[in-house]
Parts: structure tokens; sequence; C-alpha cells
């Protein structure tokens, strides 16, 4: 982690190349406003007041980035990203 920011472009590729069966995912990610941020351990792309029913949880798809670590992208049920977590970045985590 030597930048302090983070580009949705290494995650497009590492899903293309970890989830090939995933073309929706690297679409709705290449959707995605938010194409830049300060590293965090998680980004939020739907606000809890756009998520409404249909912004449920629908499944939790892992990835794993060479210097990220584990990373964790939340598909809404409608099929848009909630958002992504850094699992190496939450307080408490050791590998």
């Amino acid at each position: 982690m030597s930048e302090p920011y983070f580009e949705i472009e290494s995650l497009i590729e590492l899903v293309s190349e970890q989830k090939p069966d995933r073309p929706d995912l690297v679409k709705q990610l290449k959707q995605c406003v938010i194409r830049k941020w300060i590293r965090q351990p998680y980004v939020q792309f739907v606000s809890d007041e756009n998520a409404d029913g249909a912004g449920l949880i629908g499944e939790s798809i892992v990835i794993e980035h060479p210097t990220e670590g584990t990373m964790v992208v939340d598909v809404l049920k409608d099929g848009r990203i909630g958002g992504i977590e850094f699992v190496n970045q939450i307080s408490g985590y050791e590998k």
C-alpha cells in the first residue's frame, strides 16, 4: 500500500481474471461513478437511503488483490455494487 488512493480499474482487472463467469459484475464496476478513493476499510457505493428493499445484499464476492489482500465486493439483490470491503484494513484483523 504505497499509494494513498485505490483505483477501481485494478479491481475490474482482478474480477475479470478471478471471476471470468461474472461479466455482470465487471459491467457494474465499470459503471460505478466512484473511480478512485482514499484507502479505507469499506467504500459504500449505494447509500442506505437509496438501497430500499432491492438494495439488500444478495451476495458477497471475494477477490484476492496482490497488495491489498482480500477484498469483498457486496452485490445488492438488484445487481448494483453496494460497496467494497478491504478485509486487511479492518481494525483487529490479523492474517
